[in-house]
């Protein structure tokens, strides 16, 4: 299983980025996917998920600013941030884990399968 995420960067608030996460090496529709991310002395949170139905959860701090999506037929999972926030600057990690799995249900320790992160900063 390999996770590869990028599209982080430096940009200003209320500014937009699209995240983006290749995966390979196992049967991608088969797997939830989700977006996750650390601050620096902050714990791992949930931000975006989409299961393997294509069913999506969000954190509340991100709804109605952040979308999720996924590509099957590219194996891409996508997290397009609109109106960013400073509070928003983190490492930013995509994660599967095998079946129906609801991102806003399970925490980040139960997720198998994760990328190296792409750092997103939000400042002026």
């Amino acid at each position: 299983v390999q996770l590869v995420e990028s599209g982080g960067g430096l940009v200003q608030p209320g500014g937009s980025l699209t995240l983006s996460c290749a995966a390979s090496g196992f049967t991608y529709n088969r797997y939830s996917m989700a977006w996750f991310r650390q601050a620096p002395g902050k714990e791992r949170e949930g931000v975006a998920g989409v299961d393997s139905g294509g069913s999506t959860s969000y954190a509340d701090s991100v709804k109605g600013r952040f979308t999720i999506s996924r590509d099957n037929a590219e194996s891409t999972l996508y997290l397009q941030m609109n109106s960013l926030k400073p509070e928003d600057t983190a490492m930013y990690y995509c994660a599967a884990e095998y079946g129906s799995v609801s991102m806003s249900r399970y925490r980040w320790d139960y997720w198998d399968y994760w990328g190296q992160g792409t750092q997103v900063t939000v400042s002026s």
